[in-house]
């Protein structure tokens, strides 16, 4: 597999503090792979607000600094609907690593979606390389991905 993202731009990540185990651990994992991470926190333990954190990365995202994002907390649920506020973002809530396959082959996701609370951090790593090296398939599923957005 190869990384079908734009290699040259880092990798935005955020969590609240629901996700900031498993966000420490991707951020070493992807920098040990050779991939720049852009982290926009959290940085500890203490209880935040996580859209502080999915509305920064999906700056990051629309703005093209980055390559995709990757968000974190406790259900995925509170970040997944708040990038997905963002018009240009599509943010997949992903449990399993089939799911994280099709939310980039059928639904050109753009951010990839974690419940830090529901899997283990094997499971989050396999998600997150299957999401970074799996590219959309287009066709029929660009159609439906071009009707996402609200005018």
């Amino acid at each position: 597999m190869s990384f079908v993202f734009n290699s040259n731009k880092p990798i935005a990540i955020g969590s609240d503090h629901a996700g900031l185990e498993y966000k420490a651990q991707l951020v070493k994992w992807l920098s040990d792979k050779g991939y720049e991470m852009k982290d926009f926190g959290t940085f500890n333990y203490d209880s935040v607000d996580y859209p502080d954190y999915a509305h920064a990365v999906a700056n990051a995202v629309e703005k093209e600094e980055v390559a995709f994002g990757i968000l974190l907390c406790g259900s995925a649920n509170g970040v997944a609907m708040t990038a997905n506020k963002h018009a240009s973002i599509r943010a997949g809530l992903c449990w399993q690593n089939d799911v994280a396959l099709l939310v980039r082959q059928h639904n050109d996701a753009n951010i990839i979606c974690i419940p830090a609370r529901f899997i283990s951090f094997h499971v989050a790593q396999q998600m997150v390389e299957t999401f970074m090296n799996t590219a959309f398939e287009g066709g029929r599923h660009a159609t439906r991905v071009n009707k996402i957005a609200c005018s």
